[in-house]
């Protein structure tokens, strides 16, 4: 029972509550689930059958739940990671990265185990975007973080928002979602049963009060 339609340049929010359908659904965008039916299409391209690792180079690019990190590895060498399908100009791009998340810089040879939670949400984005997405899903980036990390990080999507970056974001942070989104889906069950722009959804008390924990 899923609908959705994303354009270049928007930032969609999908909404819910837990066990809604909303991770399986960016998992089946990314090719780690396998949808029963339907199909997934991205830029004209149809991505039901491919691979993840073929979905990645049409530009479909997964944050995962949970940040999942190589906590072995150093901050440096997970931010390589990202750049493994275009490794050219990667230590310009390692720099860019630095630059959006400048946190990231004082850790750059630490293990990425060791990082607080939000600097290694900040390190699976900037890992992500590495990858040169066309789509940026971004799976409950908040969760487990403190408020004040999770404004810094709101504003680094914010910053990525308004240089035109296509993001699909899943957060129970609902209303500061809304508040970044265009457009957002509220998601129960598996289906979509409710759509509209940002200001919309966040201005209807009934869903609120159903679905995104208002009261």
């Amino acid at each position: 029972g899923i609908n959705l339609q994303v354009r270049q340049g928007e930032m969609i929010a999908l909404l819910g509550a837990n066990g809604a359908g909303k991770s399986t659904l960016m998992r089946s965008l990314a090719g780690l689930h396998r949808p029963v039916q339907g199909g997934i299409h991205a830029g004209g391209v149809n991505l039901m059958h491919l691979r993840a690792e073929q979905i990645v180079r049409h530009g479909v690019v997964l944050v995962p739940e949970g940040r999942q990190v190589f906590p072995e590895l150093s901050v440096l060498d997970n931010i390589r990671l990202g750049a493994f399908l275009y490794p050219q100009d990667v230590e310009a791009r390692v720099e860019e990265m630095l630059g959006r998340f400048p946190r990231l810089r004082e850790r750059l040879h630490h293990r990425a185990g060791l990082l607080s939670g939000g600097e290694q949400q900040m390190l699976a984005i900037a890992r992500g975007l590495m990858s040169r997405p066309r789509v940026l899903l971004l799976d409950e980036p908040s969760l487990g973080l403190a408020p004040k990390v999770i404004a810094e990080l709101f504003a680094a999507l914010d910053q990525l928002r308004r240089e035109n970056m296509t993001i699909v974001l899943v957060d129970q942070m609902a209303a500061l979602a809304l508040s970044l989104a265009d457009r957002a889906y509220v998601i129960e069950g598996g289906r979509v049963v409710a759509q509209g722009t940002a200001a919309e959804i966040a201005a209807n008390d009934a869903l609120a009060k159903a679905y995104l924990g208002a009261h």
